[in-house]
């Protein structure tokens, strides 16, 4: 096998690896992002209980635009593994 042969097929596997890092941390990230949201709403909640529906309809679309930027990021994972 030629040395070019063995630098391509360590190139594949790297990217795989990388794209698969990159899965990972987006996914961990928006976890950690959808739970702060999810904490800070509760405490608002039990702060001011008459504002739940401001605080929960903000909620949502807070949760909402994380995960957009979760399955972003997946997604350029992926790109990035297949092309």
């Amino acid at each position: 096998m030629s040395t070019l042969a063995i630098l391509l097929d360590l190139g594949d596997g790297l990217a795989k690896m990388g794209a698969g890092i990159g899965a990972g941390i987006s996914a961990i990230g928006a976890g950690i992002g959808i739970g702060q949201i999810g904490g800070k709403a509760v405490e608002a909640i039990a702060r001011q209980p008459e504002a739940v529906k401001d605080i929960q309809s903000n909620m949502i679309i807070a949760a909402a635009l994380v995960e957009g930027v979760a399955f972003f990021g997946i997604v350029i994972s992926l790109l990035a593994l297949f092309l």
